[in-house]
């Protein structure tokens, strides 16, 4: 017992299990427990690893043995044990062994009234109980029986007793076997009736924590479905929804709402989706369906299987302790083990192979012009001191030109060649205080020429700068802030036809005159336009020929000034009408030239429409969205203002009331792609919906209440799921009004919407004041699992067979506005064709070498566009033509993914930084050769899938065997990299741009092997690897403000092993492959921090990435810049040394998503299915006492200077 070393843990023990003294025994234990109880875990721990629990179990034993046992010898080991055995993972298994079960359990049922004795004894019992085994055994002896003995209706005697009985039955039956042993005995209903008499009797609250451990014993109950069942035939729903509805108004009763409204919410019965079949409303068919593909196991499942919902018990596992502290969070993530990432070494080798043979690869010869261009015939004297050509529609007009930035309007054409309506975009501009954060002034507008006009389109909504303005229009302008207006039309949309109509559905149509509109004579004839001040929104727009195809603009109202000239009529001409101006920015934007593109874009539903925003277009705002804080309280009642407006209750208890009162639901279809002829409401303040444009997805809208909607999304093309990208359409709004839109069938477990994150609105009425920008709005944000289901079958066997909602509340300002919600800033197909004609248009050919070609054709047949963009060789002499032909490569992709348009934003600011005329682009340019797809998917794209293209698949898990006729984007992209490896010019850096829907900031995905290994049991140590691939990403953090190099990981996992990141490296050879994520949220580092990301940000993001890659190159290569040679040594070694790998970087999981490590706050989320990937996610959230926030409304937007 002395023996040198022991130390006094040791000692006590030692002489503990020693002695055989009663009273030495009783003041040993009673040193233990004042040393745990000072000494704290760290203590306890020490205890434990000297073998205390053994000790004390076996003394424990040891004492039973006596008969009677002594009382305070029982006391005291267990009081000790129950501080000791959580420590103890092995804790159960020991105690069973010992018989230490039973030992305690007949304590218990002979001194019921005993407090003292069996207080500590029913905290051991709930200790035993957290090993499942060990659960089942004592519910077998009649623990749970005996509990319901101790448990009993409001009393203020023994309330420390209570409380620790019910936490031990809450333990106990979270085991299946008690569970329903409590069911059959009829405990539900007892435990309800005692939860309503604690309610009803404790009016001060002093016994929260009783209620509490009530409420916890039926949670665990309702884990299986017998429970759920026994909940709901006992009026459960209804109780527990009344009494928390009571509690509502006591913040400290938080709590008991959220585990009310969990149990509740687990209850309540699973639905299928109010849908025909889950499966997409359209249909493509495939050029083959391979036996194993997704297609034929989709098409190939009966109908009745399609879309039942899954009746298994998805909790027949036994439920662990939701309720993780925040200190055991670290811990767990410490010991967290991904089984996904790759532990073969030679399977993370590089293999370096072709895969296809050199004669197959010379098709690709084509799409590289730069190793054969010889510049013979170019001349390189022209306009050789203009570094870069000045675009047309940068240049200030005369009189007599009108170019693409042109405020003028257009006359229409008279020449006819087929006739039919078109819907013109605008909306009614109410007078209504004017957003000073921008100055709109009107400017006078001048005739144009018919021939003038005809040369170059005019930018819809922009009026021409001019120094003279017409007094009138002046004077009007001051008086009323904001023009009322007409939408101006472009000449060139509707040069075809004779005559454009507004279209009115209303049997009294009425016009007005437009007021204080300078008016000049146009030299050539023009059609007129009818105006009507109560025109009402259209359902069905008509058909307008475009060269055979029908395309329209929208279902809007055209608006006068005073509400007192709608029944004055007449007819205004085009040239008449003005625009209020905006800044001049979207250089690269031109509205005719967009639908002509939208003509000849291939879609599935043969898109007839065109949304505003993507003809009008998109600017930044002048102004910074901050991160919506979450506020105290987003899932509580709320009061709002307004005689029309009652309580607003959550999305949680807003589904709770819809079982509990159905009588209040309207359950109305509004809107519905499966049923063409669905009744459209006609009633006023009912809102209309629409998705039947380029990029939308919204397959239906069913009206709960005046003034709610349920939305559900439609599923990629050939596939049953993938629901996340919604782009919509609203309109017959009323102004003031709270909306509130649930997107009911999401599928991911988690979104950054529970994280600040907010939708995005595009008003037109804000855009033809001026204002064409989308902006982030939205209160009462949350994202939860609802009670909507699909089959296991249906879904491919996948887990998470429960869909999510997305749910907010907007408040219109504008009547009858028409507006556009999106998941993230819309970028389509169209959009990226329209760009890269403009760039080609208008780049200077004598400084830039700019080659577009079509890489391939997609499944539907439209084209998949390949970028060449490089700088011009010096002259056509011999070594000028070899320094063009040898720069090295950059390869850069993106919108693989097309619900990611963020990673289009991105690619965006690449490709006009490397056409700008900033010394850095031309030195950027004469340093690389860069080969860009800016779009793998672009039929996804336009047929607003969220993840696949119309074969059904994810196209970047198909880069280790593509299909030539299934996926052509990818076999040919990896076909350009083959040829390039074969000719032995591989890229140096390729990087395919992404989006990340559950974090935060810009950052990068890599691949090495030394980072892999550093995770598993072979030693890395020994490992010998080129660093170079955490350069970039370390100069990029040093200068984008967006980026985070310590969300970067460079791990290869298996489920990663066939994306176009870890094959090109693996397969072609590149060092330097990457995925770059950005944000669909924001940023919480940086300049940024605390903003939502926007387009700006992310156009300087890939522009801070072509600067990243000039930084590369004056690193990789010093000599040849005439800068000091120390200076590039310099650094080198700050490079170096901040890449060099000091720990385990983070692990990369399920749909290039890491593991999402910031606390989730459901507040009544269920823990049916515990999210493997996300186990920090499953915790309920209790918000703390002290907690408080700001509220949505107090969330302000900070203008810029």
């Amino acid at each position: 017992m002395m023996a040198k070393g022991s130390t006094g843990i040791e000692v006590i023990l030692s002489t503990l299990e020693n002695t055989r003294d009663l009273q030495t025994t009783i003041n040993i234990l009673n040193i233990l427990l004042e040393l745990v109880a000072v000494g704290g875990n760290r203590r306890t721990s020490v205890l434990v690893s000297r073998g205390g629990t053994q000790i004390l179990l076996q003394l424990l034993v040891n004492a039973s043995k006596e008969s009677p046992p002594n009382e305070e010898l029982m006391v005291l080991l267990h009081s000790l044990l129950a501080k000791v055995g959580p420590k103890d993972r092995k804790f159960g298994v020991k105690a069973r062994i010992n018989g230490a079960l039973n030992i305690t359990l007949n304590i218990v049922k002979q001194n019921l009234q005993n407090q003292k004795l069996i207080l500590p004894c029913l905290q051991v019992i709930r200790v035993y109980s957290t090993t499942s085994v060990n659960a089942v055994s004592l519910g077998k002896n009649g623990v749970v029986e005996l509990i319901f003995k101790i448990i009993g209706p409001f009393s203020k005697k023994n309330t420390g007793l209570m409380k620790v009985a019910l936490d031990t039955l809450a333990a106990l039956l979270k085991s299946r076997t008690n569970a329903r042993r409590a069911v059959d005995r009829g405990y539900v209903q007892m435990l309800l009736t005692i939860y309503v008499d604690w309610h009803r009797h404790d009016s001060r609250h002093r016994h929260m924590l009783i209620r509490k451990g009530i409420l916890q014993a039926i949670k665990s109950i309702t884990n299986i479905k017998l429970g759920r069942k026994a909940f709901l035939d006992v009026n459960g729903m209804k109780i527990l929804y009344n009494t928390s509805q009571e509690c509502l108004a006591v913040r400290t009763l938080d709590p008991l709402v959220n585990t009310s409204s969990l149990i509740m919410r687990k209850c309540y019965p699973k639905n299928r989706l109010p849908l025909p079949t889950i499966k997409s409303a359209f249909h493509f068919q495939l050029p083959i369906i391979p036996v194993n593909g997704p297609v034929y196991q989709l098409y190939s499942l009966p109908p009745e299987v399609d879309d039942v919902v899954d009746e298994s018990d998805d909790n027949d596992d036994t439920e662990t302790e939701s309720e993780i502290e925040n200190d055991n969070e670290e811990d767990f993530d410490q010991n967290f083990k991904n089984d996904d990432i790759e532990t073969d070494i030679n399977k993370l080798k590089p293999k370096h192979e072709l895969g296809r043979p050199f004669e197959d690869l010379k098709m690709y010869e084509q799409f590289f012009p730069e190793f054969t261009e010889d510049f013979q015939i170019f001349d390189f004297d022209w306009n050789k001191k203009s570094c870069y050509h000045v675009p047309d529609y940068l240049r200030s007009s005369n009189a007599g030109e009108c170019d693409l930035i042109s405020k003028e309007p257009k006359p229409l054409s008279t020449n006819i060649t087929q006739g039919g309506p078109i819907v013109v975009p605008t909306a009614e501009v109410e007078q209504s205080p004017v957003n000073h954060a921008i100055e709109i002034p009107v400017k006078e507008t001048h005739p144009l020429q018919t021939e003038d006009c005809n040369k170059r389109p005019i930018f819809l909504g922009l009026v021409k700068n001019d120094n003279s303005m017409d007094n009138t229009l002046q004077h009007h302008s001051d008086q009323m802030n904001l023009l009322p207006s007409c939408q101006c039309l472009n000449h060139e949309i509707i040069k075809d036809f004779d005559k454009i109509s507004l279209q009115n559905t209303s049997k009294s149509e009425q016009s007005y005159t437009s007021k204080a509109i300078t008016k000049k004579e146009c030299k050539s004839s023009l059609s007129e336009i009818t105006c009507n001040k109560s025109f009402q929104h259209v359902s069905s727009c008509g058909g307008v020929l475009f060269e055979g195809r029908s395309v329209q603009l929208g279902k809007l109202c055209c608006s006068g000034p005073d509400p007192e000239e709608e029944d004055v009529s007449c007819s205004v001409s085009v040239e008449e009408q003005v625009m209020p101006e905006v800044p001049d920015a979207l250089q690269l934007h031109d509205p005719e030239l967009y639908i002509e593109i939208v003509k000849n874009t291939k879609s599935v539903p043969e898109y007839s429409e065109v949304a505003y925003p993507d003809y009008f277009g998109h600017i930044p705002p002048p102004f910074k969205e901050p991160i919506l804080e979450r506020p105290y309280g987003v899932q509580r009642k709320k009061r709002m203002a307004g005689s029309h407006i009652r309580t607003l209750m959550t999305k949680i208890n807003q589904d709770i009331e819809r079982l509990i009162h159905p009588n209040d639901i309207i359950d109305r279809v509004v809107y519905d792609l499966d049923n063409v002829s669905y009744p459209v409401p006609d009633e006023g303040d009912v809102l209309k919906f629409n998705s039947k444009f380029e990029s939308g997805n919204l397959r239906k809208v069913i009206q709960i209440r005046k003034n709610e909607y349920d939305l559900i999304l439609n599923s990629d093309i050939n596939s049953n799921h993938y629901h996340q990208w919604f782009y919509f359409e609203v309109s017959g709004m009323r102004a003031g009004i709270a909306y509130r839109f649930n997107i009911i069938n999401c599928e991911k477990t988690n979104s950054q919407f529970n994280y600040g994150m907010q939708p995005l609105m595009y008003s037109v009425q804000e855009a033809l004041s001026g204002r064409p920008w989308w902006i982030r709005v939205g209160t009462d944000i949350c994202y939860y699992k609802n009670h909507f289901s699909r089959s296991s079958i249906a879904a491919g066997g996948q887990k998470g067979k429960s869909y999510y909602t997305i749910t907010f509340t907007i408040t219109f300002q504008h009547k009858d506005d028409v507006c556009y919600f999106a998941y993230h800033y819309p970028y389509t197909y169209s959009a990226l064709m329209m760009h890269l004609q403009k760039l080609e248009s208008t780049h200077n050919p004598q400084q830039i070498y700019f080659r577009q070609d079509t890489l391939c054709e997609t499944l539907s047949g439209n084209s998949c566009p390949i970028v060449t963009i490089t700088a011009m060789p010096e002259s056509n002499y011999y070594e000028h033509i070899c320094q063009f032909r040898n720069r090295p490569y950059i390869f850069l992709s993106a919108r693989v993914h097309p619900g990611e348009t963020n990673s289009s934003w991105v690619m965006k600011g690449t490709l006009e930084y490397l056409m700008s005329n900033t010394a850095s682009a031309q030195s950027l340019r004469e340093s690389y050769i860069f080969k860009i797809v800016p779009m793998l998917n672009p039929d996804g794209v336009i047929n607003g899938n969220h993840r696949c293209s119309l074969s059904g698949e994810d196209l970047n898990r198909q880069w280790q065997n593509p299909n030539l006729d299934l996926h052509p984007t990818i076999y040919h992209a990896k076909g350009l990299l083959q040829y390039l490896a074969a000719i032995k010019r591989l890229p140096l850096v390729f990087c395919d741009y992404h989006g990340h829907s559950r974090k935060k900031n810009v950052f990068m995905y890599g691949c090495s092997i030394k980072e892999t290994m550093w995770h598993t049991s072979a030693a890395s140590c020994e490992l010998i690897e080129d660093l170079g691939y955490r350069t970039l990403p370390k100069i990029l953090s040093q200068t984008a403000p967006a980026f985070c190099m310590s969300s970067c990981s460079f791990v290869v996992e298996k489920s990663k092993e066939s994306t176009a990141r870890v094959v090109v490296w693996r397969e072609i050879g590149v060092q330097r492959s990457y995925t770059m994520e950005s944000t669909l949220c924001g940023c919480d580092q940086g300049k940024y921090k605390g903003l939502q990301i926007g387009t700006y940000e992310l156009e300087e993001m890939g522009a801070k990435f072509c600067s990243g890659l000039l930084r590369l190159k004056r690193l990789t290569s010093p000599q040849e810049y005439n800068l000091p040679s120390t200076l590039f040594e310099i650094e080198n070694e700050l490079i170096e040394s901040s890449c060099k790998v000091t720990s385990p970087t983070t692990y990369v999981l399920d749909e290039d998503e890491p593991r999402f490590l910031e606390e989730v706050d459901y507040s009544a989320e269920s823990n049916d299915e515990p999210d493997v990937d996300l186990a920090n996610n499953a915790a309920d959230y209790e918000p703390s006492l002290q907690e408080d926030g700001l509220s949505d409304s107090e969330i302000t937007r900070t203008h810029l200077p």
